[in-house]
């Protein structure tokens, strides 16, 4: 692609500011603006205005309909389309789309999960328009970036409650950083960055995989005999498929306005990532989503198939999805940003001191927006970081908090060159920290990764538990001012009081783990257990308070966090047993056959065949042992779903009763695996899956 076509491209599809202010009136475009520096709602007027031409603009680009487009708590996104075209009552017809259509939308509320906020029978429910997310054409269609709320006015979405904690964050940073002398703040945003990790397949596999199909991982599979051990794929040459597709995801990225930046081979064997560049905290979430649908659709294309699921393999890594987080001020500061002089950056320090005690005091509402059935098999293995939430601020950082703690004069410190010893290559700066690839919170320069999303999640949900624990953080900061307490000493008592979830070493040990239960460091292993922060008084009233979550919005999160795991692990459990049932059982049995009647054409030949005897001895004993488990896991399966009382009590039931039995199931079925041919094994192994590009 020609530079000067590439930089055309870029955007095309997205009805951006750039391309608003081409078509509406300059009038127009100043009171749109105005309207979202203060905070308010768009006139009529205005909204009507910007409805025409964003109706003209997508007509050109090829719509035919519109829709409002947005993320219900099903974890995934909803759309409902209808035609621009309406009759003109002569024959003809017109094409309309009216500012109140674009503001306003009214979905059926009543199939999407609420948590019991709407009855089946309540079936009204809104949209409306997200202006500060651009609208773009996707396949024939106007896209409008919406939020989703019932009748009553609670959110049924993810980017509500990510909204309200983006403007209660303004508020009280403004607030804070006003009162500590930082001229002219009036708006301060969240910045993220999001980092997709995926596999990919060829999909004439993924099309004979039933598990693939139903719930995005594989649940049986011996190990290939070549994995990831020996870290020759991580950063590795990019096959020609995989290059085809990266390619054109790529370029269906930028057309679209999102500004994919990276490409790479990830550690596991078909597994890779995505990287973009920095933008608000919803419109990230949106362009997130927008690159897991265009990543699996563009799979298609190629004959592949894109898993985005944390854990579709045993035995390698599995896919997470990096938030990379900031805070900017609208005069154009970092306040993740320490600068030269970091322990005499006031905004700084206020801002990192208020960032630990929060990660502190709300570790647990972090671990709580990274839960999920598919990332409980990923958190704390050598791929992720572990369950229990903790802080890396690296070496220089560390000693700058050290020495506010306990009160000690700290030296400027200049910038470390970094030499290669080769004399034909110069020396360069150092960054201020190392990277710790096993911390959840890891401060990385000038900004937090929080490394914990599975890669099927929406950033929304972390960046509105960051955005909220900051705004109640900032607060109390402020009230301690306001109290007569001076800044250092504030932001000392900060750093004393929630030093102990600073942890610079290797959170994959077990050294951790003993050292963070002495430290009294929630460790939250299964997403069940991670829910109970939300029965919490002081996290409630924290949510409500700043206007994040009503609380019945935070009941209704609790019911479906866990209706949403129990029915994954039903789902998962019953496609277990159907194709350990129809397909693998059968097939072993066929191997003990095929053996038994091999052995005696051995022995007719007058040849010893004891050795085939022994080996059918092996098979039939693991027939046994896996015909019993699949008794059990289908009685398990049975007392799960007879299990009627809470959502609790249900998704506990799941959890403790039917994953050990697929557990246990699969470890049987994947040993027979491995004892007989790789003709009699009725289902695309790991090694076409995971080397069959």
């Amino acid at each position: 692609m020609e530079m000067n076509k590439l930089l055309d491209e870029y955007g095309r599809y997205t009805f951006n500011d750039e391309t608003m202010k081409e078509r509406i009136p300059k009038s127009t475009y100043k009171a749109f603006h105005e309207a979202l520096d203060k905070g308010e709602p768009l006139s009529k007027e205005v909204a009507t205005v910007i409805a025409n031409a964003m109706k003209i603009w997508a007509v050109e680009n090829g719509a035919t309909h519109f829709t409002h487009w947005f993320m219900p708590m099903t974890g995934l996104t909803a759309e409902k389309h209808d035609a621009f075209l309406e009759p003109d009552g002569n024959g003809g017809a017109v094409l309309e789309f009216s500012g109140k259509t674009l503001r306003k939308g009214e979905p059926d509320a009543s199939s999407f999960p609420s948590g019991g906020i709407r009855a089946t029978f309540e079936a009204r429910g809104y949209t409306a328009w997200d202006c500060t997310s651009p609208a773009f054409v996707k396949d024939g269609s106007l896209y409008i970036p919406t939020l989703f709320c019932s009748y009553t006015g609670e959110a049924l979405d993810k980017k509500t409650p990510l909204l309200r904690a983006c403007d209660a964050l303004s508020a009280s940073a403004s607030n804070l950083l006003t009162k500590i002398g930082l001229e002219g703040v009036d708006k301060v945003t969240a910045s993220v960055g999001a980092e997709q990790e995926y596999f990919l397949v060829l999909d004439e596999y993924w099309q004979k995989r039933v598990d693939l199909k139903l719930t995005g991982r594989t649940l049986y599979g011996a190990p290939a005999p070549k994995g990831q051990e020996l870290e020759d794929h991580y950063f590795g040459s990019i096959k020609r498929k995989v290059g085809a597709f990266m390619k054109d995801l790529d370029n269906e990225l930028w057309k679209y306005g999102i500004p994919s930046k990276t490409k790479h081979n990830e550690v596991a064997p078909a597994q890779h990532e995505v990287a973009c560049v920095y933008t608000v905290a919803n419109v990230t979430a949106d362009n997130n989503a927008l690159v897991m649908q265009l990543s699996q659709d563009i799979a298609k294309k190629h004959g592949l198939r894109c898993l985005l699921h944390e854990k579709p393999f045993e035995g390698v890594n599995g896919s997470g999805k990096h938030n990379n987080w900031s805070l900017m001020t609208n005069t154009g500061i970092n306040l993740f940003n320490p600068g030269p002089d970091p322990i005499n950056n006031k905004p700084f320090l206020a801002t990192l001191a208020c960032a630990l005690k929060g990660v502190d005091e709300y570790a647990e509402l972090l671990r709580l927006s990274a839960a999920c059935a598919g990332n409980d098999h990923r958190l704390g293995a050598n791929e992720a970081p572990p369950a229990i939430v903790s802080a890396f601020v690296g070496d220089d950082l560390n000693k700058v908090i050290k020495a506010i703690i306990d009160g000690e004069e700290l030296n400027k410190t200049t910038g470390e060159r970094f030499t290669t010893g080769v004399s034909v290559i110069p020396d360069f700066s150092k960054d201020s920290t190392d990277r710790n690839r096993t911390s959840p919170f890891a401060f990385t320069g000038n900004k937090f990764e929080f490394r914990m999303v599975g890669s099927s999640q929406s950033v929304a949900a972390v960046n509105t538990m960051l955005n909220a624990i900051m705004a109640e953080e900032y607060d109390q900061m402020a009230a301690k001012l306001d109290a007569g307490e001076s800044l250092d000493d504030i932001i000392r008592e900060f750093f004393k009081n929630h030093e102990r979830i600073i942890f610079n070493g290797d959170g994959y040990s077990e050294e951790w783990k003993e050292e963070a239960a002495r430290r009294g460091l929630p460790n939250h292993a299964n997403s069940v257990d991670a829910c109970a922060c939300l029965k919490k008084p002081e996290i409630r009233e924290m949510f409500v308070k700043h206007g994040v979550f009503t609380e019945a919005e935070i009941d209704s999160r609790y019911d479906i966090q866990l209706d949403n795991y129990a029915k994954t692990i039903r789902v998962e459990a019953l496609t277990a047993l159907s194709m350990a049932k129809t397909e693998l059982y059968p097939a072993y049995v066929k191997a003990c056959g095929t053996l038994a009647n091999d052995a005696k054409e051995v022995a007719k030949a007058g040849v010893d065949n004891t050795f085939m005897v022994e080996d059918l001895k092996v098979l039939t004993s693991l027939l046994s042992t896996m015909r019993e488990q699949m008794i059990t896991l289908e009685t398990a399966i049975n007392k799960a779903e007879s299990t009627d009382s809470s959502t609790l009590d249900t998704a506990t039931a799941w959890r403790d009763l039917v994953i050990p039995a697929m557990d246990a199931l699969r470890a049987t079925a994947d040993s027979l695996e491995t004892k007989v041919s790789a003709q009699q094994y009725p289902i695309p192994n790991y090694i076409d899956l995971l080397f069959g590009i």
